[in-house]
């Protein structure tokens, strides 16, 4: 039988499969496979002895008259529904003894559930041998190519279906190549399947339009995009969601505009609209509560409140506004919440340094029956590093192995580095990366980095800052830490040597700013700044303020001004940060019963920390500072972190 397969087709994809066969009809082997398939029972009728022993008791059995018409729903569905390579190759396999493996668009289907097992070539090798391929075939083909990103083989099948084979491409043609010019960017590629679209006269056709828009948006040509938007006749829910996810990329503002007129446009946002402004929002430098409760407002009235997913991207979003309670809220109203909804929500905990409650939380989630994931048990000691919670840290990530079998990823080995540094067990931090499974990342080493900063470790720091610069030399940031740990220690030379080694490698410290919304505009501050046009009333109320602290008893803690000068020029400087200035700001715009709410873009200094505990007492005013690492809440003389940050 073997022979006669062979000698059937020179093919040399047919006599690769020899072996399979051998495989797939021999009672001995296939008994070890343990698979108890139905439908490879029916596939090979006349070794249907081999399966009688495992297949279950229930299973269909076909009558004796054989032909491959009578399983081809069969065939469809057990592709479909195949859970491994393997069951794709005894499929081909008893096509291919049938003789008609190119039987109806079977082929196309093999073709798709290969690729979908990641056997790309061998897809492609079946689709090159198919005799007769039609153009539901050719489109198969691209689509596979181009869901891989493989723009080039994408456009070479294009081509020869094209100019080869004399096939004229139909709009799910262009639709199935767009996206491998939208995933890699490639504004030529997605330029010239454009001119095919004009030129086949599909320029009206919404989906395909759809796609241009979306490949244009993708390419960062949102001119081409909007004018395509613009001449479009009639505009679909995706048309709209394409145009708010194009814009939005260029600022929360833009994408907000193509919304409300979306609206007004009489078109009903879904999910995907939702869930795009509230992801911009995240990753704006500052996101306002103001901007939040918008959203907020526009999410109820579609009646997409209870919707798992929006609701979760604005558990996030709320909690990034400093509104962790309106995060609990939306939490709260969800009838039920899944992994990635508790998730983000203990996420929010951790980021607030409410790190009691994201263990009760945490605990509250098991009990609901709900399993953690990696991402869950990160968060969860992320949020045990910012509130000192040693024992519970190790406990949990011991837990994480033993009981839920997640292995520790990069990220819990940094949370845990972090954890134990926090706390000055830095030795035992070194231990545990010394013990990893596998190389450190910059985030370890640099997790190491900060907490020598913090305890004045300066050889161990030192040792850790040459790993960083190894791993990341291009990084300014280990760099001035180290040099910062110098001067801190009095150390000018040795500082003076980093920072001489940061300019001959052409690195720059990013400058410290704090932001504050007012007036439905962002208030961007800098040390020292006089640019903005209440500067003069900012620094008569910091002035103000610095004399009224002192007479409290409030002393600068001129330290964290790391620079070789006299103590006076040094209390100047430190009395002129942005986080400062800010408050400052604030205390002259903001109402009482509004809490200040400053975004600083580097960790803010100890200094300025005391200090905002100090004016939260003075001004009975609660100040909100979010920092790179976390937030402060300020409230009559005390910190959410409890000086533990």
């Amino acid at each position: 039988m073997m022979k006669s397969i062979a000698s059937s087709s020179s093919s040399h994809l047919y006599s690769s499969l020899d072996s399979l066969l051998y495989f797939c009809l021999k009672p001995k082997i296939c008994k070890c496979t343990h698979r108890k398939s139905p439908f490879l029972y029916n596939l090979i009728p006349n070794e249907r002895s081999i399966y009688t022993d495992i297949l279950p008791p229930h299973s269909p059995r076909i009558s004796a008259e054989f032909t491959l018409n009578s399983v081809v729903p069969q065939l469809l569905s057990a592709l479909k529904s195949s859970s491994s390579v393997f069951d794709c190759q005894v499929i081909h396999a008893q096509l291919i003894q049938s003789g008609k493996y190119n039987f109806g668009f079977i082929g196309d289907q093999l073709v798709a559930a290969y690729a979908k097992f990641d056997r790309v070539v061998d897809a492609r090798n079946l689709f090159d041998e198919m005799p007769n391929k039609d153009l539901v075939s050719w489109n198969s083909m691209i689509s596979v190519l181009s869901r891989r990103g493989d723009l080039s083989e994408s456009l070479d099948v294009f081509r020869r279906m094209r100019w080869e084979m004399g096939i004229k491409p139909n709009e799910v043609t262009l639709i199935s190549v767009l996206p491998a010019c939208s995933d890699m960017q490639a504004l030529d590629g997605g330029r010239y399947i454009h001119g095919y679209t004009v030129k086949l006269g599909f320029e009206s056709e919404v989906k395909v339009v759809n796609s241009l828009i979306n490949m244009y948006g993708k390419c960062g040509a949102v001119d081409a995009a909007y004018r395509l938007f613009d001449a479009m006749p009639t505009r679909n829910l995706v048309s709209w969601n394409s145009m708010v996810a194009i814009c939005s990329q260029y600022g929360f503002d833009e994408g907000l505009e193509i919304f409300n007129l979306m609206r007004r446009a009489g078109i009903v946002p879904d999910r995907a609209t939702m869930v795009t402004l509230l992801h911009v929002s995240t990753d704006l430098v500052t996101v306002t509560g103001k901007q939040a409760k918008s959203i907020h407002g526009c999410i109820v009235s579609c009646g997409l409140n209870l919707d798992v997913t929006v609701a979760t991207a604005l558990i996030t979003v709320y909690a990034k506004s400093g509104s962790l309670g309106s995060s609990h809220e939306v939490f709260c109203e969800l009838n039920n919440p899944d992994r990635i909804a508790w998730t983000a929500m203990l996420a929010g905990y951790a980021k607030h340094g409410h790190g009691r409650d994201a263990v009760d939380f945490f605990h509250l989630m098991i009990k609901e029956g709900e399993e953690p994931d990696h991402v869950t048990f990160t968060h969860l000691l992320n949020a045990c590093s910012h509130s000192g919670l040693v024992n519970e840290g190790k406990t949990y990530f011991e837990v994480m192995s033993k009981v839920y079998g997640i292995e520790p990823r990069m990220d819990h080995y940094s949370c845990m580095v972090d954890l134990l540094g926090r706390s000055g067990h830095l030795e035992e931090a070194y231990e545990l990366i010394e013990r990893m499974p596998f190389k450190p990342n910059a985030a370890v080493w640099g997790a190491l980095l900060g907490a020598c900063r913090v305890h004045h470790k300066i050889e161990l720091g030192k040792e850790v800052a040459e790993k960083l610069f190894s791993l990341e030399p291009l990084d300014p940031r280990n760099y001035i830490i180290l040099s910062n740990m110098y001067s801190a220690s009095g150390l000018w030379t040795e500082a003076s040597k980093v920072r001489i080694l940061m300019k001959q490698r052409g690195l720059r410290k990013n400058s410290g700013c704090s932001f504050i919304e007012h007036g439905n505009k962002i208030h961007r501050f800098a040390a020292g700044d006089w640019s903005h046009p209440e500067s003069d009333r900012i620094y008569k109320k910091l002035e103000e303020l610095v004399g009224r602290m002192r007479e409290a008893g409030f002393v600068s803690q001129t330290g964290f001004v790391l620079h070789d000068v006299d103590e006076e020029v040094k209390e100047d400087m430190i009395n002129q940060h942005s986080e400062k200035l800010a408050i400052a700001f604030g205390l002259l715009v903001m109402g009482t019963g509004r809490p200040i709410m400053i975004t600083k873009n580097l960790r803010i200094c100890g200094d300025c920390h005391s200090a905002a505990k100090f004016i939260s007492f003075m001004e009975k005013h609660s100040i909100i500072i979010r920092d790179s690492k976390r937030f402060h809440h300020f409230a009559d003389g005390f910190c959410s972190c409890g000086d533990y940050w």
